[in-house]
């Protein structure tokens, strides 16, 4: 028999089916939205927890399905996007069996795979953001990756670009690390390096931050100019560059004669140095591969700077989303305090 359907408490309009006993549809569809091939197919994502599920309604992202264990948990969401979903009630037992979380909340969303070009993010994260985007290389583990997206979105960068050999950032272990910050910007995922710099500004530099090369010493050139080299600088010859960053390095030929990917050298500085310049990328290795060739030759192609954190000798190199915290910070306040010199410049123009 069809399952019971009544209508609830939570207002006018709003109408949620019971789930009769033996109704396996969550145990199945749980079972299969955490697989990244089902996400991929058909497009599907699996969110649990009343935050994360409320951040993505409210970015305006399609819920399709809406598991609960009780009709006050509705009362706490956008009636409106309710609506427009299937809601069915089961027991908070059954969403105990199937939960990830260590204290589960009685909530499980299905929802369609969120577009990041329709999302609505947050106005007061869009106010906050800055000419600062972020490119993950390599990044396998599932809590990094949600720490450092996390990170990004508390940085206020203005983008977040993953290549491919980056976990899937719909995979749930992602979603909960990231604490909502996949709806906060925009998060390009699947990028092969050929395709990553269509998705930079035209003029970007691009920064590595290597925390695998933990022995790696920053040498101290001094460059006057430093970030400070946009190309809008009256001093700068020319017009300001518009051409498209380079990321395919080119291939060389060691002694043998064999083909292999050459590996550019770039200029290594203590990160707390000036480097953000506007725009700016900032390329996070993973810990276990490190950066890709590719990642420092867009830097080199980009003047950029391999950007050194010291620990003391003997520590292993950071974990990469601490590395990744500490940089993105460290870019924010530099550009920060350029905005703040260049509006100070505005107002009290130097008389000639």
């Amino acid at each position: 028999p069809p399952p019971a359907v009544e209508r609830s408490s939570a207002g006018p309009g709003l109408w949620y089916e019971k789930a009769a006993p033996g109704d396996r549809r969550l145990g199945k569809v749980v079972t299969v939205a955490k697989s990244k091939k089902f996400r991929d197919h058909h497009g599907k994502v699996l969110l649990e927890g009343h935050r994360l599920i409320r951040d993505a309604l409210e970015a305006g992202a399609a819920l399709q399905t809406l598991f609960f264990s009780t009709v006050g948990q509705l009362k706490e969401l956008p009636e409106a996007e309710l609506k427009r979903a299937n809601l069915v009630k089961v027991k908070f037992e059954d969403i105990k069996i199937w939960s990830d979380l260590i204290a589960p909340q009685g909530l499980i969303g299905i929802f369609s795979k969120p577009d990041h070009a329709k999302m609505s993010y947050p106005a007061a994260q869009l106010t906050s953001s800055l000419p600062l985007l972020l490119i993950c290389d390599n990044i396998r583990d599932p809590g990094n990756l949600g720490t450092i997206l996390r990170s990004a979105a508390g940085a206020g960068c203005e983008k977040v670009l993953l290549t491919k050999g980056c976990v899937d950032p719909w995979e749930p272990k992602v979603l909960r690390a990231g604490m909502g910050a996949h709806f906060r910007l925009p998060i390009v995922a699947s990028l092969d390096w050929e395709s990553l710099p269509s998705h930079l500004p035209a003029g970007i530099r691009v920064c590595v931050a290597d925390n695998k090369d933990a022995g790696a010493q920053a040498e101290t050139v001094s460059d006057p100019g430093g970030a400070g080299r946009a190309g809008s600088a009256p001093s700068s010859p020319g017009p300001p560059v518009k051409s498209k960053p380079k990321a395919a390095p080119p291939e060389c030929e060691d002694e043998e004669g064999a083909a292999g990917v050459c590996v550019p050298e770039v200029a290594a500085q203590y990160y707390y140095e000036n480097w953000a310049q506007t725009p700016v990328a900032v390329v996070i290795g993973g810990e276990t591969h490190g950066l890709s060739p590719e990642a420092l030759h867009l830097a080199a192609s980009t003047r950029g700077k391999r950007l050194v954190i010291p620990v003391v000798p003997g520590v292993d190199s950071l974990n990469s989303a601490i590395a990744a915290g500490i940089v993105l910070f460290e870019g924010k306040r530099q550009l920060l305090r350029r905005h703040k010199q260049e509006d100070e410049r505005q107002k009290f123009p130097v008389v000639g």
